[in-house]
């Protein structure tokens, strides 16, 4: 259930993504990664969690927080899922 929530999310933010926010190359490549990574550690939902993943989705919703609150929102959903799932 907890993956499927995250996928769920993941959904939402290649939507807000796909509308073409203002973001810089840089920030739109983190965003890719971030997302590269969560679907990663859904893949392997039956193996060690990756703690660095949570810390880097935290920094991310900090980076966006102010100038993208409908990307920084669905982030914080997402750690909330990871952290839930015990990640």
């Amino acid at each position: 259930m907890p993956a499927r929530e995250l996928q769920e999310q993941l959904d939402t933010l290649r939507e807000q993504l796909e509308k073409n926010p203002p973001l810089t190359e840089s920030e739109r490549d983190n965003l890719h990664q971030l997302m590269q990574q969560i679907e990663s550690q859904i893949e392997m939902e039956n193996t060690v969690p990756d703690a660095s993943l949570s810390d880097g989705v935290n920094l991310a919703v900090e980076r966006f927080e102010l100038e993208h609150p409908t990307i920084a929102g669905t982030l914080r959903n997402i750690v909330q899922t990871l952290g839930n799932i015990g990640i």
